[in-house]
């Protein structure tokens, strides 16, 4: 059983979810989202998400972690924030030694949803329907667990794809 906390970054919310993985088979574990206070400077809100990460990966431990890339929208500065978000959950279970993989939303909207323009309402519904028990009461923590499931989906096809013929 491979333990894959999923992270949805953002600079004011960042979602985060635990599911246990055994072949096909999910489990929901636990979710939530990280706040940072809109007043607070960058750097005190990027430590309060380094924290909050650090806890949830001492207590949770995961074995492997799946982050969501950053998308490019037009607004630059919106953009470079969701980047420093971004950056401290990549680094947060690297530090701890957990391996990190990054998925692009499309790919993770496919592999939950079954088309990559899925919109939010759809991913939850799945997250919910593939997690039976998983109540995410924000849609950025639905995200996270779809992000988590998305890589317990491609590790399972992975470990089929090696199984000698």
């Amino acid at each position: 059983m491979t333990r894959i906390l999923g992270i949805d970054p953002g600079l004011r919310f960042t979602g985060w979810g635990i599911l246990e993985s055994e072949g096909n088979r999910l489990r929901h574990v636990a979710d939530g989202v990280i706040s940072t206070a809109d007043i607070a400077d960058v750097p005190l809100r990027l430590k309060a998400l380094d924290d909050e990460l650090a806890r949830i990966l001492a207590v949770y431990q995961p074995d492997e972690a799946a982050v969501e890339e950053t998308y490019v929208n037009r607004n630059a500065t919106a953009t470079l924030k969701l980047g420093y978000a971004r950056g401290v959950a990549l680094l947060a279970p690297a530090r701890v030694g957990i391996p990190v993989f990054e998925y692009g939303a499309k790919t993770v909207k496919l592999s939950v949803v079954g088309t990559g323009n899925a919109d939010k309402v759809q991913v939850g519904l799945m997250v919910r329907r593939l997690l039976p028990g998983a109540v995410s009461k924000r849609a950025d923590a639905a995200d996270a667990l779809a992000v988590a499931i998305c890589h317990a989906h491609r590790r399972a096809s992975q470990a089929a794809w090696s199984v000698p013929a």
